[in-house]
């Protein structure tokens, strides 16, 4: 799990005091994950990433879908698992070749963040040809974040950790903080914190809910429309009980705030 932000300095007491933004009540996350994994049960794409617990191909996939459609994802994936099935394999490989392979996707710092990770796992210690497990850990090595950190340890090896990706951070900013602006590191940082206290208890639980908050900002509740009335959190969303419209004046109000810097 990420170790908690520094505390920010004191302001001065003329300044305005930053809003706070309170934790969900425990029974309230436990509703939250409960409706949120039946939903994804019944709703989930067959995606192949989501077939493996192969930390490399996991990583692999969170890599290739960093500002990437799933779609066009699809087109690159298999292929490249097939060509680099393992981190030895991608480490003995020639830039070139990585290079070629990734051809195409774009955002080819990508490919060169992942070809310099496998060549340091391999290159350190006896179990040179696994990733770590530890978030920290992960996060040390070139190309991986904070988010991605978290989604190897959690699809991988089923790590009680939590992770925010643009669609997670919408998701969680809409139900429990509508006035929180995900683009600030402020907001962002207590997104983080909701995001760890809504966890279920157990790994297994977690992988399910992890994928199923991102699942649910792609399909539902997405950045244009929020599609309140088929989406099976919208009984408790602070967003929705100000709706009417289908979810369709959500994102004006939040442009507007973000215009007016509230």
């Amino acid at each position: 799990m990420l170790a908690p932000p520094s505390p920010p300095r004191q302001k001065p007491a003329s300044r305005t005091p930053a809003r706070t933004t309170s934790l969900p009540d425990p029974s309230a996350a436990r509703e939250f994950s409960r409706r949120l994994r039946a939903w994804y049960r019944r709703n989930a794409r067959d995606l192949p990433w989501r077939d493996t617990r192969n930390a490399y191909h996991i990583l692999v996939s969170e890599l290739m879908l960093q500002q990437t459609q799933v779609s066009r994802v699809l087109d690159f994936y298999a292929g490249f698992i097939a060509r680099f099935p393992d981190l030895e394999t991608l480490a003995s490989a020639r830039p070139a070749h990585v290079m070629k392979q990734w051809q195409g996707l774009g955002y080819y710092a990508r490919a060169r963040n992942l070809h310099a990770l496998a060549r340091r796992v391999v290159r350190e210690g006896p179990r040179a040809a696994a990733l770590p497990v530890d978030v920290s850990a992960l996060r040390s090595l070139p190309g991986v974040g904070a988010y991605t950190a978290g989604a190897v340890a959690s699809f991988a090896y089923e790590q009680r950790t939590a992770l925010v990706d643009t669609n997670v951070a919408r998701v969680l900013q809409r139900y429990f903080a509508p006035r929180l602006h995900p683009k600030r590191a402020r907001d962002l940082t207590r997104l983080w914190g909701i995001a760890a206290a809504i966890l279920p208890r157990t790994g297994k639980a977690v992988w399910t809910h992890n994928q199923a908050l991102m699942e649910l900002g792609a399909l539902v509740c997405t950045a244009r429309v929020a599609h309140c009335g088929r989406c099976p959190l919208r009984e408790g969303c602070q967003s929705a009980k100000r709706n009417s419209d289908d979810g369709t004046g959500i994102r004006r109000r939040e442009t507007k705030r973000i215009a007016e810097g509230k």
